[in-house]
């Protein structure tokens, strides 16, 4: 056994050492853009090989660019060469936009647009191509326009519409109609293609404004123009053409069915979509990539709510090179809807909590971009830390060249600690195997305690409507005992216990109808407490205005009780004695505030007020013994101002 080991890590060492000499051989072979870069004299060459250079970043990463430049820029501002200065700073801006830093590509722009006596019209288009690719970055779509009329103002046709502009604010029906009034008009009567193209584009902004009925039609018309067009055997088609056409027709397709999915018509959208993924892949070009995984997750969940679980599973864990954030949050979605329909809510609440991850990290970008508009809209240029971030970069990388070195000495004592890693994760996975057990019973456990969770949340709503009846029948039986009465004043004690009832037993409706059982919301429980007392004194009170404030307010069961019992007694007075002689212009005003820990209550209204004996009335009235008994409930004391018309009553609580 031990010569078969040695055996296979010696090939393993091999692989690994052969792979790392191929790769540097492979990099010393292809000449680095910036050492092409640096071999040019004339700004103006750097200037024009910077732009052309796409792949300018492939050794050299844009802060060593950045390093280059920001050289050749003192060189130039040591000389007052103001060519140089323009050409390198014009650099400069679109190496920080590459990096990231759009604010500040912004600024520099800025002051080289503020030269523009001094500005050729090649450096102009550069310059405002450069302002109107950080403005939409910087999502400042209005600063966008602006740099685009400038474009138009000086004669540049390239890049000048806005339909673009339009759908990136989300502004689809605005687009549409630009898209069809600047391109519509351009296209010859016998061009097929163009129309092909042109109502593929207007479907798609129909589809993303949601009116998926209105695309079909047009991408309808798409299809027809594209047969028609790959049909006419007048003109002659080069084998770009057709390439062009087939890539045109798989979009086209795509869309069909991206609409159909979104009307629901999955068995109809199914064909149209495999067969776009089928053409685009055929193609296999990266710059269908984005389609075919648009297409995959769109088929995915066609087969998902054709309950096809298998097949859309198998969509779904396919591997893409690059996915977007968008096309991320989507499949993981449906990933966790496909686990939701087996059943395995713990693979689902993964998938749900990997969404939640994204959007906050979402919000992380948007707050930076946020920063990012402030500082472009201030136009500040922090030329020190530029400066300041170039040195630091300096020092950066020469760490990283010295790490590189230190890295080559230690490769022999990081391949044996592989071996020393790998027994590690050998008891690793053991230790995993031993804990898969204690994982299922604490799944088993959390499944059972929610399910006991659900089941006395069920009972405590069905206790809070049970005594809800119960008072219900004390304050019918209430009632029975006033018509079997003759005595007023045993009638109207019986009266006032009765709406007492009915305000403790509004709590428990309120609370049972709840979702969340602990709390009430009061602007509604108030409102319907004042129905409920009107009912009583059914000849008072229909003609006062009630004012209530208590939007947004909630109370526990505790404090709320206390409260209705409060409030019932205030707007009972208030219906007996406020209005002697006719309630036409009685106002009632109730504000309750709840804030943390602390809260306020007020209510007043404009009648005759309080009599002059009202002190040693309320020694003996059951009303206002029982208001105070229940203010002091609530840790407060009930406060009386008589020296407004009417009365009003206020009190803090805890």
């Amino acid at each position: 056994m031990k010569p078969k080991k040695q055996t296979v890590l010696t090939f393993f060492f091999s692989l690994i050492f052969g792979g790392y000499l191929l790769c540097a051989q492979t990099t010393n072979k292809t000449e680095n853009p910036l050492d092409q870069f640096q071999e040019f004299t004339s700004p103006e060459e750097k200037l024009d090989y910077f732009f052309k250079t796409p792949n300018r970043y492939t050794q050299s990463s844009a802060y060593d660019w950045l390093e280059s430049v920001r050289v050749s820029l003192n060189t130039s501002e040591k000389t007052n060469d103001s060519t140089g200065i323009m050409a390198y700073k014009l650099m400069e801006a679109k190496l920080y936009s590459d990096i990231g830093d759009n604010d500040k590509s912004i600024a520099i722009a800025k002051e080289l647009y503020n030269k523009t006596d001094t500005v050729d019209l090649n450096k102009m288009t550069l310059l405002l191509e450069l302002m109107d690719e950080n403005y939409h970055k910087l999502q400042m779509y209005d600063k966008q326009i602006e740099i685009r009329e400038l474009k138009k103002g000086l004669g540049l046709t390239e890049n000048v519409a806005f339909y673009d502009i339009y759908a990136s604010m989300g502004l689809y029906r605005q687009a549409m109609k630009q898209y069809i009034m600047d391109v519509k008009p351009t296209i010859p009567d016998n061009d097929y293609y163009a129309f092909a193209e042109f109502y593929n584009k207007v479907g798609y902004y129909l589809y993303q404004d949601k009116s998926a009925p209105t695309a079909l039609n047009e991408f309808n018309k798409s299809i027809s123009f594209l047969n028609l067009y790959v049909n006419d055997i007048s003109i002659q088609k080069s084998e770009g053409e057709i390439f062009k056409a087939e890539a045109l027709r798989a979009e086209v397709e795509g869309n069909i069915g991206k609409s159909q999915v979104l009307l629901k018509q999955y068995i109809e959208a199914i064909p149209n979509l495999n067969s776009s993924i089928k053409t685009f892949k055929e193609f296999n070009q990266g710059e269908f990539s984005p389609a075919i995984i648009e297409n995959t997750l769109n088929l995915a969940e066609a087969h998902l709510q054709l309950d096809n679980n298998k097949t859309a599973k198998k969509l779904l864990e396919e591997e893409f090179e690059v996915i977007n954030v968008e096309q991320q949050i989507k499949r993981n979605r449906l990933l966790a809807a496909y686990y939701d329909k087996i059943e395995n809510y713990k693979s689902a609440a993964q998938f749900y909590k990997r969404n939640a991850f994204i959007k906050d990290s979402l919000k992380a970008t948007e707050v930076s971009i946020l920063k990012q508009q402030l500082v472009a809209i201030v136009g500040t240029s922090d030329l020190e830390n530029s400066r300041k971030l170039i040195n630091e970069q300096k020092v950066a990388n020469e760490k990283i060249r010295n790490d590189l070195k230190a890295k080559d000495e230690r490769i022999y004592l990081v391949l044996i600690s592989l071996v020393f890693t790998v027994l590690g994760l050998i008891g690793l996975v053991y230790a995993y195997a031993k804990s898969i057990k204690n994982q299922r019973l604490i799944a088993e456990q959390k499944h059972f305690i929610e399910d006991s969770l659900k089941e006395k949340e069920s009972l405590l709503r069905e206790i809070h409507h049970r005594v809800k009846n119960n008072l219900q029948m004390v304050s019918s039986l209430l009632s029975l005992q006033t018509r079997n009465t003759k005595s007023k004043a045993a009638i109207e004690a019986l009266e006032e216990g009765k709406s007492r009832v009915k305000a403790m037993a509004l709590i428990h409706q309120k609370l049972y109808q709840n979702e969340d059982l602990s709390y009430i919301e009061m602007q509604g429980y108030i409102e319907s407490l004042i129905n409920s007392v009107q009912s009583v004194y059914k000849k008072g009170g229909h003609n006062i205005n009630i004012t209530v404030d208590a939007e947004g307010t909630e109370l526990d069961i505790d404090r709320a009780i206390p409260f209705g019992l409060i409030l019932n007694e205030l707007v009972s007075n208030t219906f007996k004695y406020a209005f002697p002689e006719g309630d036409d212009n009685g106002k009632i005003y109730i504000h309750l505030r709840k804030e943390g820990d602390q809260g306020y209550f007020e209510y007043s209204d404009n009648g005759i007020g309080l009599p002059e004996d009202m002190d040693e009335r309320s020694n003996s009235s059951m009303g206002f013994r029982l208001m105070n008994r229940l203010v002091n409930q609530l840790k407060s004391k009930l406060n009386v101002d008589r020296t407004t018309q009417g009365v009003r009553y206020w009190f803090n609580f805890y």
